[in-house]
């Protein structure tokens, strides 16, 4: 190998180092940057147009966050919390994809649910705690009926948009080879659909975190929404700061969960160059990558 060829591959994997630690290195810095402000606002006691004067400092809910771990109202917080959410989303998700798709694909399922979407589809979901209390004999049962009017319906509008966007060609060359209207729903429209649909199940993950934890804070008994404005209401400033912790905490892990099996599920698709899960064809760009640079896999 040439002196310059031995360079270049020098070159390459000093690079494929480098960016193999560079992007985790840059947003554990962002956070804890982010920390190190908080702290010292906090501790300094600064009021400018911002008051920092009651805030507690990161020590300070950190101390409190390791004393809640050790108890068990914590943790019994926390599963009501995630009991809420894994039975609300898992109705919406099936649901809106089925609602999505009829009205997609059906003009009758349209005419008849398509007007009466667009009407509810504006109505903030945390709004329907009084139709909640009203309609459900229990609080548990109307904060998941919350939890699911929230992701409801980003799901049905991503999965409609997500089925009519697919070229008929695809549906089209099934037909052609006999294949009747089931077979085209399984072996076409979901599929195709799959990513839009995906992207909705991101999306109403999240509202429902915000909005079962506005009405566990309105009507709950238990929760980790509930037992934050009760932090509050008795100025334990710290424990606030640990329920919001603990709110994005669990809100980072459920979204993390339904990207990991949207990937899984969508193998067949084309990965960008970051993704930390690449498709078959992604992991041989990546082979022919690294042999091109003198690294063989």
């Amino acid at each position: 190998m040439s002196a310059p060829t031995t360079t270049a591959v020098r070159t390459g994997r000093a690079g494929l180092r480098r960016w193999a630690w560079a992007r985790p290195a840059r947003r554990t810095g962002a956070v804890l940057a982010a920390l190190a402000v908080w702290q010292l606002l906090a501790q300094f006691r600064v009021n400018l147009w911002l008051r920092f004067s009651q805030f507690p400092t990161v020590t300070e809910t950190a101390h409190e966050f390791a004393r809640r771990l050790g108890t068990a109202a914590y943790w019994q917080d926390v599963s009501d919390s995630v009991t809420r959410i894994v039975g609300g989303f898992a109705l919406a998700a099936v649901l809106g994809v089925a609602v999505g798709t009829a009205v997609a694909r059906s003009p009758l399922a349209f005419d008849l649910l398509g007007p009466l979407l667009e009407v509810l589809r504006p109505i903030p979901a945390i709004a329907l705690v009084p139709v909640a209390i009203l309609l459900f004999p229990s609080n548990e049962q109307g904060i998941v009926f919350i939890t699911f009017a929230a992701a409801f319906f980003p799901v049905t509008v991503s999965t409609r948009h997500a089925v009519r966007a697919l070229t008929p060609v695809w549906e089209e060359a099934v037909r052609t080879m006999g294949g009747g209207r089931w077979r085209v729903l399984w072996s076409v429209v979901l599929p195709g659909a799959l990513p839009g649909i995906l992207g909705g199940l991101s999306v109403g993950i999240g509202v429902s975190w915000i909005c079962v934890i506005s009405a566990e804070m309105i009507s709950g008994e238990y929760g980790v929404g509930y037992r934050t404005w009760q932090d509050y209401t008795i100025v334990d400033y710290p424990g606030v700061f640990v329920g919001m912790a603990t709110i994005g905490l669990l809100g980072r892990l459920t979204s993390t969960a339904v990207e990991l099996l949207g990937r899984r599920v969508t193998r067949w698709l084309p990965r960008t160059a970051d993704d930390p899960s690449p498709s078959k064809g992604g992991r041989v760009r990546w082979r022919v990558a690294r042999t091109a640079i003198g690294k063989p896999s």
